[in-house]
């Protein structure tokens, strides 16, 4: 077996001389025993000198748990200056002779500190890196300890078993999956981008509502337009980092559209606006026609506005602004898609009677000022030529139309003083 290990694992190394001496000197006797790993290490082992018995190890080596790509280090420590040397167990290849790397790995070294703590370093730890590593001392019988190392690896999607996004009509089935590949295997959950509760229905239709779903495969059957929107599916495994893939799911259907008011009703000179609440997947063409087919071009006189209210879900609206006669009428608005289109009227009609417009006061000569059976409301005196007296259609009384209703006459009001006249008598004869 010391053939073996010389002619085969240090000729194969650049310092295969050295190495050869090396064995040679520290008589490294390497047996068939010496290359079957113990499944259990004992805390510490001792070796008899004379009647005392010596401890080989002070420490047990310490498992160890490391991200792929990151650095692994073994602690050996021994004790009485003992040389120790590592070896990968499962494999049984030498690792490292005292301070002789054997091993062919560049990422592979060794250290020590004080001929007591030997450590074994791996750099940037891959996959196959995982396994048993084995700190021996060449004693009769041989003594060794080993620790493990365990080679962790986030999640990662696999592309060819992961959906994209996904089309599906409405009342048909949606069905999406994400695969992911990690050390130790991930887990993958579903959940809404928006926070709404995922639908779940049964093989009976029954459904349930879930903030999140567990699983490879999301299937959401019958669907319905408000499931429509973006899905995530989030694979952890505890290394960090976890991975999260978006998937939307588009519903499809014709174009549906709502109006709050199929009659309204204004007065002439006034602004009005119409609405349309549309409902459509994929996303619908809006616009507004005159009865009967007229094709309405926004402008000052019309204003359009569409805002998006949800990722299906639009509002039309249209502003007719002072509206004139001609304006009365049927207006529609129209939806289209890929899938078919709709419309829907709106019949605008006018509110008689309030109807804004200017009055013109009729001419007339200004009144004596005997007529108001007053003198001026002068403040300021005659010499700054104004004056604070209401002006003489202040008395004027105006009907519903805006026109000044007739005064009374002088005769009938001359004709109503003795009724006046006697109405007071009584009321003071009462009131003695």
């Amino acid at each position: 077996m010391e053939r073996w290990l010389e002619g085969v694992k240090c000729a194969a190394t650049p310092n295969g001389a050295e190495c050869s001496k090396a064995v040679r000197a520290e008589n490294t006797a390497i047996t068939d025993q010496t290359m079957t790993p113990r499944r259990q290490a004992p805390r510490f082992q001792r070796r008899k000198k004379g009647s005392v018995e010596v401890p080989e190890f002070a420490e047990p080596i310490t498992n160890l748990t490391v991200p792929i790509g990151r650095d692994a280090t073994f602690r050996c420590v021994v004790l009485n200056r003992q040389l120790p040397g590592w070896v990968k167990a499962d494999t049984k290849a030498i690792q490292a002779i005292h301070e002789l790397v054997i091993t062919h790995n560049p990422r592979v070294s060794v250290s020590h500190s004080d001929h007591s703590t030997w450590y074994l370093h791996v750099k940037s730890v891959q996959e196959e890196d995982r396994g048993q590593y084995m700190c021996q001392i060449n004693t009769d019988p041989m003594k060794s300890q080993m620790g493990f190392l365990e080679v962790v690896i986030p999640p990662d999607f696999i592309p060819e078993e992961t959906s994209g996004d996904t089309m599906v009509p409405e009342g048909g089935t949606a069905r999406v999956s994400c695969r992911a590949l990690g050390t130790p295997p991930p887990r993958v959950m579903w959940k809404r981008e928006d926070g709404q509760d995922i639908v779940v229905r049964d093989a009976t239709g029954a459904k349930t509502k879930v903030l999140t779903y567990q699983g490879e495969v999301l299937k959401l059957s019958k669907i319905s337009r408000s499931e429509m929107g973006a899905y995530l599916c989030i694979a952890g495994n505890g290394v960090p980092p976890s991975v999260s893939k978006r998937i939307h799911i588009s519903v499809h259907f014709h174009p549906v559209i709502q109006v709050p008011n199929q009659l309204v009703g204004a007065p002439l000179g006034t602004d009005v606006t119409l609405e349309c609440y549309v409902e459509s997947s994929p996303k619908s063409i809006n616009y507004w026609v005159k009865d009967p087919g007229e094709l309405i071009i926004p402008s000052d006189h019309y204003e359009m506005f569409v805002r998006q209210k949800s990722i299906f879900e639009a509002e039309m609206r249209m502003t007719i602004k002072s509206i004139r006669r001609d304006d009365l009428g049927s207006y529609i608005c129209v939806a289209k898609n890929s899938l078919g289109d709709v419309e829907s009227k709106i019949r605008l009609y006018e509110i008689p009677g309030n109807d804004r417009h200017e009055y013109q006061y009729p001419d007339e000569k200004a009144a004596a000022d005997d007529d108001y059976a007053a003198e001026s409301y002068d403040e300021g005196g005659a010499d700054d030529g104004k004056s604070n007296r209401v002006p003489d259609r202040a008395n004027k009384w105006y009907a519903n139309d805006g026109k000044a209703a007739p005064e009374p006459s002088r005769a009938a009001a001359a004709a109503a003083a003795p009724l006046n006249i006697l109405i007071i008598l009584l009321r003071m004869f009462l009131y003695r």
